[in-house]
């Protein structure tokens, strides 16, 4: 013990230094400053120098001398006085029962401090049989009160300050928590706890560094626990008020004599199996005193930024499947918003074609909802115009807090589990209606619930309007793609009402000639192919051309679309034989025949139209030459290929567009080459197919 005693002098020698040092620092800091920092900076001073006279006590006459106690009652004077000029003000006044506290303890403070001060002047000494007593119960009742002034003001005032200063307001609250502590286990146990009461000085040269950095500009932003961070060590803290609580009573035991020490043990152990059983085992007991912490201890109810992560994540998570309701957005928006007030279940309802609500998805909400059920649209109405939060508890009470109005169906108010009516609105439509289920310990709805529930609602409304926005795009490109084939075979059907305009014309004139009935019935033929050809291309589950590739011969492709142009001009086919091109005959047929017939409409009535096929580096390439009127660089660059410009009267400007669509399909590419007055050369590049064949000469070139 006598080391421990000389290293407790020591540490009062340390702690008298430093406190004298910080003090005498404090006084050389500009007033102006300091103000500007603290509500009360001569107090801290005030206090600094108090602390460092009584670690002088604490060093010439030891820590748990008559003296060392007088000193404590001049330090708790100086402290006192901080904290009440730090958290308290003139527009944010002390409430009536702290003054009294506060002024109860600075008179027992300053009545210790006068009576050990007198005596000791007097007789050169404090008896520590006599005035030892008495001067610590003085100290144990400032300690717990002390205690108490900490606490209030903190959280009174705790937003407006730095932080520094609270650290100093914790450092007096340790101080007068380890002496508190000292003197409970001497009540206990009968015999002074020597070794706590030297180890004193320690526990003050730690407050010291509190005083530098108050005194210093630092500390202007906050730092806070998360709330799991803040739970766990309530949490903690408990545990270990739980084991404190046991050596307590275990102490008493002992004194009281008997055997009541296994007693104490064996309810001890009952109890915190008891408590830990039902803590893991029932989620109703973890559901409340989750509330009864986020109640007492918390300003709000939510920690709302790790909520609103959650909400998030859970509103954006897909492919998780259908267990946790991360497979679909409707299941999604229901599990947010239940997670949100710790709701086990929750309906969603979204609007059918009479504007009625009805269940369209549900987190796992059990069965017992009758299929018929259903929001009515008065109801709906209601919901959409007020964006009212019913609490349907209130409405089965009958409490007049406007949900008498909404006519909210008796099916809902008739199934207890339905908790919560949230209305999911976005710009003051309402999208979808979501009830909750009653949470596994039943409370009241506030202001924070539906504040919470409203904007929360909202957002989850976004991600709703977002997907309809993305359903009603789908439709609009299925129609848009409709349209556009449509546009198309317009165009087709001109071309080919023009051609049996031409036939029936001829055949007012050659309707006798044996062979040209023939050709007309075979054109005929032809065009009724084409028109059904058209009409299949308008079904929606129609494949891409892409998708029918295949081995294409050119040359009778060629020799066919040679054959229906006849009636209006006779085309140049030239072909190497056995050429093939990897493509779509039909769509093939199609671009060839749109570029023919553009030549054969820029082309005068005697000049011929040519087309050459042949394989170029490994592709195919069809030339349409004509010997028209030619176009400019401008008008090939600019307006050829753009959909509704045609340079004819009765043109829909949709041929070559839709022929550099198909080509570019096919994997292919149309060139284009012209001058004015020298006419134009199309170039339809295709992927070739199969091995080149063997051409003669004298095949390279026919008129049909």
């Amino acid at each position: 013990m006598g080391l421990l005693a000389h290293l407790s002098q020591i540490l009062a020698g340390l702690a008298l230094a430093c406190f004298g040092g910080v003090t005498l620092w404090l006084l050389t800091r500009p007033r102006a400053r300091m103000a500007a920092l603290m509500p009360s900076f001569g107090w801290l001073v005030a206090a600094a120098a108090a602390m460092g006279l009584w670690c002088a006590s604490a060093y010439v006459f030891g820590p748990g001398s008559s003296e060392a106690l007088v000193g404590r009652a001049l330090r708790n004077i100086a402290v006192l006085g901080w904290l009440g000029a730090t958290f308290w003000n003139a527009r944010a006044p002390m409430s009536r029962p702290l003054r009294l506290i506060l002024r109860l303890l600075v008179t027992l403070s300053l009545v210790a401090l006068l009576f050990g001060g007198t005596v000791w002047l007097r007789q050169g000494g404090l008896s520590t049989d006599w005035a030892g007593p008495g001067l610590a119960m003085v100290a144990m009742i400032v300690a717990s009160g002390g205690l108490l002034l900490v606490d209030s003001g903190v959280r009174h005032a705790s937003a407006g300050l730095r932080t520094p200063l609270l650290a100093v307001a914790g450092g007096f609250a340790m101080l007068w928590a380890y002496e508190l502590n000292i003197q409970l286990l001497g009540a206990l146990t009968g015999s002074s706890a020597t070794t706590l009461i030297l180890l004193t000085p320690a526990v003050a040269l730690l407050t010291a560094p509190t005083f530098v950095v108050a005194a210093m500009d630092v500390g202007r932003e906050r730092m806070q626990l998360s709330r799991t961070a803040a739970t766990r060590t309530l949490l903690l803290i408990g545990g270990a008020g739980y084991l404190v609580l046991i050596g307590l009573v275990g102490a008493v035991a002992r004194m009281s004599g008997g055997n009541y020490g296994e007693l104490a043990q064996g309810l001890s152990l009952v109890v915190a199996l008891g408590a830990g059983g039902a803590l893991f085992v029932s989620g109703r007991a973890r559901a409340w005193l989750s509330v009864m912490i986020s109640k007492h201890f918390f300003e709000h109810r939510y920690d709302y930024r790790a909520e609103w992560m959650r909400f998030t994540a859970t509103l954006a998570r897909e492919g998780d499947g259908a267990e946790n309701g991360g497979g679909d957005l409707y299941r999604r928006v229901a599990k947010a918003l239940a997670e949100l007030t710790g709701s086990p279940d929750a309906l969603l309802m979204l609007p059918d074609a009479q504007g009625d609500y009805r269940v369209a998805d549900r987190w796992h909400w059990e069965a017992g909802i009758d299929a018929g059920a259903a929001l009515s649209l008065r109801s709906a109405f209601m919901l959409q115009e007020t964006g009212h939060i019913v609490d349907l508890d209130a409405a089965r009470r009958g409490a007049r807090d406007g949900s008498e109005t909404l006519a909210i169906p008796d099916w809902l108010v008739a199934d207890l589990r339905a908790w919560v009516i949230v209305p999911v609105l976005h710009f003051q439509r309402m999208i979808a209606v979501v009830v909750l289920h009653r949470p596994p310990v039943s409370r009241a709805l506030d202001w924070e619930d539906l504040d919470v529930l409203r904007i929360a609602g909202r957002q989850a409304a976004s991600y709703l309007a977002e997907s309809q926005s993305q359903v009603a795009l789908s439709e609009a490109k299925r129609f848009d793609e409709f349209n556009r084939r449509f546009a198309f075979i317009m165009h087709d059907i001109k071309n080919l009402a023009s051609q049996l305009a031409l036939l029936a014309r001829n055949a007012e004139r050659h309707a006798d000639n044996p062979a040209f009935r023939a050709d007309m019935v075979e054109t005929l033929k032809l065009s009724a192919g084409r028109l059904s050809d058209l009409l299949a291309r308008l079904s929606p589950r129609e494949r891409g051309r892409a998708a029918d590739a295949e081995k294409v011969l050119v040359e009778p492709l060629l020799d066919a679309i040679a054959v229906q142009m006849r009636p209006r001009r006779a085309l140049s086919i030239g072909c190497e034989a056995g050429l093939a091109a990897w493509a779509d005959a039909a769509s093939v047929r199609q671009i060839v025949e749109h570029l023919a017939t553009n030549a054969i409409d820029a082309s005068p009535a005697d000049a011929p139209v040519q087309l050459i096929a042949a394989r170029e580096g490994g592709r195919v390439r069809i030339d349409v030459l004509d010997q028209g009127m030619g176009m400019t660089r401008e008008f090939i660059r600019d307006e050829l290929f753009k959909p509704f410009v045609s340079t004819k009267e009765s043109g829909f400007g949709l041929g070559a567009f839709e022929a550099l669509q198909l080509s570019q399909a096919l994997g292919g590419a149309i060139d284009v080459a012209s001058e004015p007055g020298k006419g134009s050369r199309f170039t339809l590049w295709l992927p070739a197919a199969g091995e080149r064949g063997a051409a003669g000469a004298g095949d390279w070139m026919k008129v049909a």
